[in-house]
């Protein structure tokens, strides 16, 4: 786009054509995608990585970050076909590409495709960055392979007895015997409604054998589970006594987990809880300028919140204010571009209020100091 500063009489016709139009480098309009992405400006980052590849087309990497960029905004379907275009047309060695053209069809639910593009990335590069996530990933999704569909019409006597965490020996006992029931259980855990996930990782821990263990160690490290139910299996299995370090997947990699950092014992969830959480969701989704992983982040600080000063739990008497102290958590730790003023407007409460509570959660978590040391990572990797 070119810009006009409102002196169009300076040049006549004849020297305007001998003008050779500004351009700028690819690397500039790198520099500024990467700079409005850590403000939680997705638009505006989308942006210069579109200007990036205009100015060098012909870059793989460019059209790269671009299609990171989509897929990080849920726009998964182009993303996709920018990675096929890498890879068919730019350059055929960067393999990552099957990696993540994985990761996307999974979240779109399009399994057999996420299964074929991690054999086909293991297959051109076994030595690879991730070939270990992409061998773990392909065994997760064998596990699932032969599930039978999620059903409401078989053991939903015993489904109604975990949720109202009633019989529970004779569920136990029912589960230890019956194969299908173990499967079944498993599928509504994975592929379940939301409301009842909770509940079914809470009768796993207190079933407390190896297969629960492994159902839970297998669920951990799926990369379509949401962060929440992945923090609460974590705090089940740490309350199960398993003391080994677990693999977790997050941020594209399985990455290991020690459960030492998480408390011995996971609260049950409150409904005041869940509304600060849901009230703080409901007013970043209408500001339209967070993409998905912004969501999973406020509410594993939330729960992380919780668990950490459990039982010193607060007490929740005006949701709006503790929802805007949480919102203004995420913004600090990413470095978002946000003020106290901006979301005491918004959710109508006082600066002073969302300030406390803000210094409550900070204390608890240290978000300020994990903040700091992250940008320094950051910097570091940019720097080498």
């Amino acid at each position: 786009m070119k810009e006009s500063y409102g002196k169009k009489d300076i040049y006549s016709e004849q020297n305007r054509s001998n003008v050779v139009p500004f351009q700028r480098e690819p690397g500039f309009y790198l520099k500024k995608g990467m700079f409005h992405y850590r403000k939680n400006r997705p638009e505006k980052a989308l942006f210069y990585f579109q200007k990036a590849v205009s100015a060098d087309p012909m870059d793989a990497f460019n059209h790269y970050n671009l299609a990171c960029m989509l897929s990080k905004i849920g726009r998964l379907h182009e993303a996709n076909r920018i990675f096929l275009y890498i890879l068919r047309e730019l350059d055929p060695e960067m393999t990552d590409c099957y990696f993540l053209l994985a990761i996307n069809y999974g979240l779109l639910e399009e399994m057999e495709k996420s299964q074929y593009f991690l054999e086909r990335y293991l297959q051109l590069d076994p030595e690879g960055d991730l070939a270990y996530e992409a061998t773990e990933l392909l065994s997760a999704l064998d596990d699932n392979h032969d599930t039978e569909p999620f059903s409401f019409q078989e053991h939903d006597l015993c489904l109604e007895k975990i949720l109202a965490k009633t019989g529970t020996e004779e569920i136990r006992d029912y589960y230890r015997q019956n194969a299908a029931f173990r499967q079944t259980l498993r599928n509504w855990l994975f592929a379940g409604p939301d409301e009842f996930k909770e509940d079914i990782i809470f009768f796993y821990s207190q079933l407390g054998e190896e297969k629960a263990k492994a159902v839970l160690l297998d669920y951990v490290r799926n990369p379509w589970v949401k962060e929440r139910f992945r923090q609460l299996a974590l705090l089940a299995l740490k309350n199960m006594g398993y003391s080994q370090a677990v693999r977790v997947y997050t941020d594209g990699r399985l990455c290991l987990v020690d459960l030492a950092q998480y408390p011995f014992a996971a609260p049950q969830w409150r409904q005041e809880w869940q509304q600060v959480v849901d009230c703080t969701m409901q007013n970043m989704r209408k500001s339209n300028c967070y993409d998905e992983g912004f969501f999973a982040d406020v509410q594993a600080i939330w729960l992380d919140y919780i668990n950490t000063v459990y039982p010193d739990t607060p007490r929740i008497t005006k949701v709006q204010t503790w929802a805007a102290a949480l919102e203004y958590s995420l913004a600090r730790f990413h470095y978002l571009d946000l003020t106290q003023k901006d979301l005491a407007a918004e959710y109508g409460v006082s600066c002073t209020s969302i300030s406390v509570k803000f210094q409550e959660i900070n204390k608890a978590l240290r978000l300020e100091e994990k903040a700091y040391r992250n940008m320094l990572s950051y910097l570091r990797g940019e720097c080498e």
